[in-house]
């Protein structure tokens, strides 16, 4: 059962969270990485999908899912509560401009001349159509009510399903980039969608998948030129100034569709910032093996 105070946490919580466009987190100290608080969510009667609470809470199914373990996607159960997992450790890179780190599923945009950090939950690439891992760019251009140009490769693949693609896609509601679109290269950009559905899922031809109201906040906040970063961290670490270590441990991505269908969990290799990190003298050995088994992508202490 719920106490009052944590009721009231939630309420407070879900009213917030229902009409903010990003999450929003002051930023830290530079010897601090460690931003934002996780909540509790209660699932109230009725029909509704874990896919809708992600909307609700701007997070990405796979957070949801991550967070709570065993939870059903289609339906929730009634009553019970839910982890929403926004506190985060920011990942290993500038605070700079926008970071995509691509394990999490997550986008962090740091405006110029704000000390804040606004979070997004983002669709990727599917397997075989792999969003960039490790690459610095800018954003070259921007667009509203963008056009879409399916390749000749992914024309061949609609048609093998029997759906036959123009050669160009009329900008509107049904164009599967969005009404926004802000363009990092020849090849990928930073779009929208016409689905209700694939944030926090490996969903998208390579490019990045925003929900409608995110990328058309992003559109608007975000001057051409703005450095992005890709990144691919499944697991982040930070010294706290009080001494507390934290880790935060994602779900590695899949590279073959037999490993992403495997029941077995994908072998999650440690760089060795993080070997360094975790090989300290007080890591508790119990908490840290439990965080690589369960990878919940919610920070942790692991000092004694």
């Amino acid at each position: 059962m719920i106490n009052p105070l944590r009721s009231a946490l939630i309420a407070v919580s879900a009213l917030f969270m229902s009409s903010a466009v990003a999450v929003e987190y002051p930023l830290p100290a530079k010897n601090s990485n460690l931003v934002g608080e996780n909540q509790y969510y209660v699932v109230p009667e009725g029909k509704l999908t874990l896919e809708a609470i992600a909307t609700k809470f701007q997070l990405g199914l796979t957070n949801l899912l991550e967070a709570n373990p065993g939870v059903d996607p289609f339906l929730p159960k009634p009553g019970s509560t839910l982890v929403i997992p926004h506190q985060l450790i920011l990942p290993n890179a500038p605070r700079e401009g926008i970071v995509i780190n691509v394990a999490e599923m997550r986008l962090y945009y740091y405006p110029k001349g704000k000390n804040i950090v606004e979070v997004l939950p983002i669709g990727i690439g599917q397997i075989g159509k792999d969003t960039p891992e490790k690459w610095v760019t800018t954003v070259q251009r921007k667009r509203a009510n963008p056009t879409w140009t399916p390749t000749p490769r992914i024309r061949k693949e609609y048609l093998a399903k029997g759906e036959v693609l123009p050669a160009v896609w009329p900008a509107g509601p049904d164009n599967p980039m969005g009404l926004f679109a802000l363009y990092i290269g020849n090849l990928y950009a930073i779009h929208g969608t016409n689905a209700t559905f694939g944030i926090g899922l490996r969903i998208s031809q390579g490019c990045i998948r925003l929900r409608d109201a995110d990328i058309e906040h992003l559109f608007n906040s975000v001057p051409e030129g703005t450095r992005v970063e890709f990144t691919n961290q499944p697991i982040k670490a930070s010294e706290e100034p009080d001494g507390n270590r934290y880790l935060e441990v994602h779900q590695p991505l899949s590279r073959t569709m037999a490993e992403y269908e495997s029941a077995e969990p994908v072998g999650l290799s440690m760089h060795r910032d993080i070997a360094k990190f975790v090989a300290h003298a007080d890591t508790d050995s119990f908490v840290l093996k439990r965080l690589l088994e369960q990878r919940n992508g919610i920070p942790t202490r692991i000092n004694q």
